[in-house]
Order: structure tokens, then sequence, then C-alpha cells
């Protein structure tokens, strides 16, 4: 689809049409990479669960400093998008070259900072014995592919603010072939354990930084940054950060929060570890649809903020939260109706039958909130979209430290009831912060242009 099409779609087409065109390839790019962490977890699983909650154990950690680049391309995506809107090009393309340098700069400062330390944050979560010795390897390794990701997070938003889903989707899938193949071999052939996975990881991620940012530079994009006599622009920089450090902060704040909450798992034991990862991953699978939503929704809400039609942004939330509470439903029917089926599938280790009861308990709660993950997504949508972080920030944060916590700590000193406390407080959670983001979008504050009129004009 031309670039002129695409922005005609979203600006005058039918928005049924437009949140289905733009969605679909970010509901097959989402599910693609759960698929393979799926597939990674499972080759992992084949190793003992000791390692496989590792794997989860980390993650958290790994996604503190991820937040930073999802900040970035969150900003990236919102004002690039009001700025094709508004049929500011020039503009965007200076906001795009800036945008890739100052993440450049951040992911080769967390690279080596978060090596650094690996050792250290490992010890205070709580890591031990044999989830410790794992933990570190899997973590010191995955840092190193940082500033890979924080590159493809640069082309994803400049392609998504264009309203070009499609080629990312086709990049991340061949990525995905290309670090599936990879794992058996670097984990079982090479005899490498965990450390495999990590590697086979960094290799497929440097093939998508390589291969986008190749089609950035060469492509027929309408958003085409340069860097011949680059200078940093301290307004632009300025602008960027303030729409993506609060964004970055929501993520960040969520990801310290999963951190606490692994400590706190990890009080019940490996099994209680690791069926808190292989139902993440599995239910990640199912909330496709609704994230693939929200995540359009983004670029569809700037564009159209850009162009001056509240009106027709209003619209595109309403319909887009219908989709995703229709896809949910259908999502949380299928769980309840195989769940017994779907968590011995994923869990190929049978050395812990303790885990498999444990991760049939937790799917069955989670999934009863899994409708209201999907209006979580459409809500983040619409605030990033326009451009105010600050919303999507408090519910991230919210979420996690202002209820999930709490429940969480109450239930585990003041009950006997174990694990299922956690799992109590994942699903409840999630429908308080639901509450109060549609209490924010009734507020209206959201409307607000977060560029000046001379940059619409």
């Amino acid at each position: 689809m031309k670039e002129d099409k695409r922005k005609d779609l979203i600006l005058g087409g039918e928005l049924y049409k437009v949140i289905i065109t733009l969605s679909l390839p970010i509901m097959v790019n989402n599910l693609i990479q759960t698929l393979y962490n799926v597939v990674d977890g499972m080759w992992v699983s084949k190793l003992g669960s000791v390692q496989f909650a590792s794997t989860s154990f980390v993650w958290p950690v790994l996604y503190l400093f991820i937040s930073i680049g999802i900040g970035l391309s969150v900003a990236g995506t919102s004002i690039l998008s009001q700025l094709i809107g508004a049929s500011k090009e020039e503009e965007a393309n200076k906001y795009a070259s800036q945008l890739i340098i100052v993440s450049l700069i951040f992911a080769i400062c967390f690279s080596i900072i978060g090596y650094i330390i690996t050792p250290l944050v490992i010890k205070l979560m709580g890591g031990k014995g044999d989830l410790a010795k794992y933990s570190n390897t899997y973590l010191k390794l995955s840092f190193l592919d940082l500033s890979f990701m924080f590159l493809f997070f640069n082309f994803n938003s400049i392609m998504n603010a264009q309203g070009n889903t499609l080629l990312p989707t086709v990049l991340s899938g061949i990525s995905a072939i290309i670090n599936t193949v990879l794992d058996p071999i670097f984990i079982f052939n090479f005899n490498m354990g965990i450390a495999g996975a990590a590697i086979a990881t960094i290799i497929s991620r440097v093939f998508l930084a390589v291969s986008s940012m190749y089609i950035m530079f060469k492509g027929s994009n309408t958003i085409r940054p340069s860097f011949k006599k680059f200078k940093f622009d301290k307004f632009i920089i300025k602008r960027i950060l303030n729409v993506a450090l609060p964004a970055s902060i929501g993520q960040s704040g969520s990801a310290l929060g999963f951190m606490v909450l692994n400590t706190f798992i990890a009080s019940y034991g490996t099994a209680t570890i690791a069926a808190f990862g292989m139902v993440n991953r599995i239910t990640s699978l199912i909330s496709q649809p609704a994230m693939g939503i929200g995540a359009a929704l983004t670029s569809i809400v700037g564009q159209n903020i850009g162009a001056n039609q509240l009106d027709r942004v209003k619209e595109a939330f309403k319909k887009s939260l219908r989709l995703t509470v229709l896809f949910s439903t259908i999502g949380v029917i299928f769980i309840l109706w195989k769940d017994k089926e779907i968590i011995n599938f994923f869990i190929r280790s049978k050395d812990d039958k303790e885990v498999i009861y444990q991760g049939i308990n937790y799917l069955r709660y989670i999934s009863v909130s899994m409708p209201l993950m999907g209006i979580f997504s459409v809500l983040q949508g619409i605030f990033q979209g326009s451009g105010h972080t600050k919303y999507s920030m408090s519910m991230e944060v919210g979420r996690l430290w202002f209820v999930r916590l709490p429940m969480i700590l109450i239930f585990k000193h003041f009950t006997n009831i174990g694990p299922t406390g956690i799992w109590f407080s994942m699903s409840f959670s999630n429908l308080i912060i639901c509450l109060y983001g549609i209490f924010i979008y009734k507020k209206k504050n959201w409307q607000e242009k977060i560029l000046t009129d001379k940059e619409y004009i």
C-alpha cells in the first residue's frame, strides 16, 4: 500500500477497516514473537524446571532497561504520526534522526551497566544456587543485544507512524524463524545449555537491526532520516524525552514491580516461578488481537489528532473497545475449555508435577480478566497516540504498585491460601486499573495537543 493511500485510509477510511488493516500485521508480529517466546521456553524447559524458571526470573530486570527503548518508541510513533497527519514530513524526518541517535546512546550505556551489575541484581532478588547460576548466564548475554533491539524499536515506531505495520511484521517473522532454528542447535547440538538460547536470540536480533536500518534508509518511505551534517537539536530531543519519559517510567515502574513480584513468587518455590512464567507466555498468545488493536490505535489517534479530527479519534476508540472485548472473550472461552490440555502441551518437562498443578490454577484465574487486559491495551493506545503518556504511565505503575503488590502482601501475610493469592491479585488489579483508565478518558484532558500550533500548521 502506497504511503499516501495509507494516510488517506487512516484519516478518512471506514474505521473498522482501518483498525483491522493496521492491527492485523501487528497481531501477526506479536503472535510470531510470542510463539517464539513459547518455543524458546519449551526448548529451555527441556533442560529442567530451574533453567526455565531462570529465564522468567530475570526477564523483569532486562525489561527495566528495555523500557527506555519502548518509551522512545512510543514517543516516536506519537509525535511522528501527528506530524504526518498535519502534513509536516520534513519536521518528521528531523525528529526521526534525533530519535535514532538518542536511542543508540541509551542502548550502549545500558548494555555496559547491565552486564556489570547482573550478579548483584540477581543476589538482591533472592536468587540462590542453580537459579542464580543460570540467571546470571542468561541475563549477562541478553544485555549484549540491547543496541540491536533499540534500533528495531526505532524502525518499528517510524513505520507504525506511517501506518506501515506490515514491513516490521515480515522482518520479525524472518528473525523469529532464524531464532527458532538456532535455538536447539546452540542449546543441544553445541551443548551450550541456557547460554545457547541467549546467543541464538542475539544472532536473530542482529539480522533484525541490520535489515531494518537498510530498509529505512534505502526504501521509499514518507519518513527518511538523514545523518549528513547531523547535530543534536536540544528542542527536538527535549520534546521527544517529554513524551518518552512518562512512557519509560510506566514501563520501568512495571518492570520494577515485576522484579518485586518475582521475589514474592520465588518465596513459594521454583514450581511457582515456572508456572507463572509459562502461563504468562500462554496468555500472551491469546492477548495478541487486543494488543495489536491497542498498538494500531496509537498511529490512528496520532494522525487524526494531527489532522484536527477529534470526533474520529473518539469513534476509533469505541470501535477498538468493541473489537478487543470480542476477541478476548473468545480467548477466555477457549482457555477455560481446554485448560489442562494447554498446560500439559506447553510444559514439556514433567520433572515437577507441582508446576503443572499451579499452572492450571493460575491459568483459570488470569483467563477471567483477559477482556480487561484488552481494554487496558486500548486505553494505552489512545493515551500514547495523543502523546499524553503520563496517563499510560499512571496505569502501568498504578496497576502493580498500588493494587497488585499490596494485595499480594496482604494475602501472603494474613492468609494461608499460598500462591492462589498471587493469581487472584493479578486478575483483580486489571479490573481496578481499567476503571481508573475509563475515568481518565472521560475527563478529556488527553485531548490537549502536545505539539505547538505552529508545528501542526
